[in-house]
């Protein structure tokens, strides 16, 4: 008689945004009745959104110079090369392969690298699609104009996911497949693979914590408009990114001129806040008030939150007021998920918290840069991607004219809400994930 699987699973994650979807994922798990020993690989950074998760990071783990982004410079993936990355590879497969000797199964959380691991590891694995989307090359209505070489092969394939990784997603140890929206679902349901079309885990944990004090008046009739600024967390890019952000403001505030503003900015704990603040007070800004809170005396859940704003020890919150005009600005890095409720329009300089944003059925202006993140080639994907919800200004000092014909459509912003939330689906998708798949491991 065959012995059953030992209940133990890696999750393996290639990227930040990645290791905070994969961490949702197991905490739901971690709840769940007699729930497997957990174990985590991240490939790319050091895995921070596993600390203080009680999840054991196993292997090497180590920060690349491209922070994970060789696929858009070839530049960054020679700088990566020179940091190390053959050799932490081949460590990485190594721990893979003996740690699935020992019996368990693996969590591929990403693109086609994890799922590759996943596939080395000879244990049976499951598979959640963060990466790619049909989308990318249709909607609804039918396919979407396409330009390079990839995309056409993607398009004469039938689906974004290629003829290799639907192989791997087919492979009899792969047991569920997780899409991030059902349009790639339904696209993969023609191959005999394991799809489970279950939501997107990145519109988890997104729930207000309170603690976050809103300026100026709450009365609708009176109430600022309010905008949340998303510059990203990669340093120096972020930096780069907030001057752009401050230069759509300008325009805003220009387009604007009778309407008082509520800024709202989304700061990642990994960045220097105080160096956002110096660009606020050399546009004419004052800081009002300051106030340090470290991380132990947090809520739990506020640290929960499956973004890695919540995951630092150390949250700062800070109001600025600009002098003489009613415009508020508040910076903080420990009430994402306050900041996304609370505004009506994002400024975005960024990947996942733009798609979260949108996801709650609010309009995104983004303002493509120099990378190595977000410039205008990911800009242009990120507009298929979420569809009609994001609107490119470039240069930013088109988002006024952009915003002011947004308020004065309302048809629009209705079907930018119904658009977002098709696009990136309902939260409760971490818990449905775990749920079917100790199922298809057999675990339950």
């Amino acid at each position: 008689m065959k012995a059953s699987t030992p209940k133990r699973l890696l999750c393996l994650s290639n990227g930040h945004g990645e290791d905070a979807i994969a961490v949702s994922i197991l905490k739901a798990l971690q709840k769940l009745p007699n729930a497997p020993d957990l174990y985590a690989l991240p490939l790319v950074g050091e895995g921070k959104a596993y600390q203080g998760s009680s999840i054991s990071i196993i292997g090497s783990t180590r920060a690349m110079p491209s922070g994970g982004f060789v696929y858009m410079d070839g530049r960054q993936l020679m700088r990566d090369v020179k940091g190390g990355l053959v050799q932490l590879t081949l460590a990485q497969l190594h721990t893979v392969r003996q740690w699935a000797k020992q019996g368990g199964a693996i969590l591929a959380v990403g693109d086609i690298v994890p799922l590759l691991f996943a596939w080395w590891s000879g244990a049976p694995y499951g598979f959640v699609g963060t990466a790619k989307s049909d989308y990318y090359l249709r909607d609804e209505q039918g396919w979407l104009l396409r330009s390079s070489w990839a995309e056409q092969l993607e398009r004469w394939s039938g689906s974004v996911y290629l003829p290799w990784e639907r192989w791997l997603m087919q492979h009899p140890r792969c047991k569920a497949v997780f899409p991030r929206d059902t349009i790639t679902a339904k696209g993969l349901s023609r191959w005999k693979i394991p799809v489970a079309d279950l939501g997107n885990p990145m519109m988890d944990g997104l729930e207000p914590t309170q603690l976050l004090t809103l300026k100026g008046s709450q009365e609708k009739e009176h109430r600022p408009l309010t905008l949340v600024l998303l510059p990203g967390s990669r340093s120096p890019e972020v930096y780069r990114n907030w001057e752009r952000i401050l230069k759509a403001i300008r325009s805003i505030q220009h387009q604007q001129p009778h309407r008082s503003l509520r800024l709202l900015g989304a700061i990642a704990p990994s960045v220097e806040i105080n160096l956002f603040c110096e660009a606020l007070q050399r546009e004419g800004w004052r800081v009002e008030t300051q106030s340090f809170q470290s991380g132990d005396d947090v809520a739990e859940d506020s640290r929960e939150l499956a973004t890695d704003v919540y995951l630092t020890q150390s949250i700062t919150t800070q109001s600025i007021t600009k002098p003489q005009v009613t415009h508020t600005c508040t910076l903080t890095s420990s009430a994402f998920g306050d900041c996304l409720h609370a505004a009506d329009v994002a400024i975005a300089t960024t990947g996942t918290a733009t798609e979260q944003f949108v996801g709650l059925g609010k309009p995104a202006i983004i303002l493509p840069g120099n990378g190595p993140q977000f410039t205008s080639a990911f800009a242009e994907a990120q507009t298929r991607l979420l569809g009609i919800s994001v609107v490119v200004a470039d240069p930013p000092e088109e988002a006024g004219q952009i915003l002011t014909q947004l308020l004065n459509n309302s048809d629009q912003l209705n079907h930018m809400y119904h658009n977002g939330l098709r696009r990136m689906g309902s939260p409760g998708a971490g818990d449905r994930i775990a749920r079917h798949l100790v199922r298809a491991l057999g675990w339950a």
